[in-house]
């Protein structure tokens, strides 16, 4: 208000813009994170489909576009990149493939039309549960980063404004409850010197 001296309310509206502005950085960053996290779900959804079609190109030896019983079975005992997939692939009756007492369970299983064989539709189909679910750990884990970067929100404001009333009582050496041009000349002067 102009009038020469600090009052505690007006101490309060700059520290209270000077929060909000702190905060509005802080809400930029996490938008730029949340962003990035769409990002990573993107790019991580075509890594993992890609990485899908290489593994069934993989076990596929004769090229036929299905998947025998026996090309499996060869392919979960030799190939590391095939077990390295099914292993992270998100999707448990392909991960049980790598089981030999639990293969003919996932293979009926995943074998929707009852051919014997794993076709390009039957596998696709077990990919995308797979990726449905390694996608929802990641956005799990991306909520559980956002609740954390929020509860530092919090923190963080009630730490400023707890110093920031801290800082207006060391500057207020009379106790009055404004603070004075000398106050606050004072108080630099002696930060600048200590």
């Amino acid at each position: 208000d102009r009038d020469g001296h600090i009052d505690a309310c007006e101490w309060e509206e700059a520290i209270e813009s000077a929060l909000a502005n702190k905060l509005e950085q802080r809400a930029a960053k996490r938008e730029q994170q949340a962003k990035a996290a769409a990002k990573e779900i993107e790019e991580f959804t075509g890594e993992f489909l890609s990485a899908a079609r290489r593994c069934f190109e993989l076990i596929d030896k004769d090229g036929g576009g299905t998947l025998s019983t026996e090309e499996i079975v060869k392919a979960v005992r030799e190939d590391k990149d095939v077990i390295k997939f099914l292993k992270t692939c998100g999707e448990e009756n392909l991960q049980f493939l790598l089981v030999p007492a639990r293969l003919k369970k996932s293979l009926d299983y995943l074998d929707t039309d009852g051919s014997g064989e794993l076709d390009i539709d039957e596998w696709e189909e077990a990919i995308h549960r797979g990726l449905a679910k390694r996608i929802e750990d990641l956005k799990a884990e991306q909520e559980r980063r956002a609740r954390a970067e929020a509860a530092a929100d919090e923190a963080f404001s009630a730490e400023f404004l707890s110093m920031a009333r801290m800082v207006f009582d060391m500057i207020d050496a009379d106790e009055s409850g404004t603070l004075v041009k000398t106050e606050i000349v004072r108080a630099v002067e002696a930060r600048a010197v200590g």
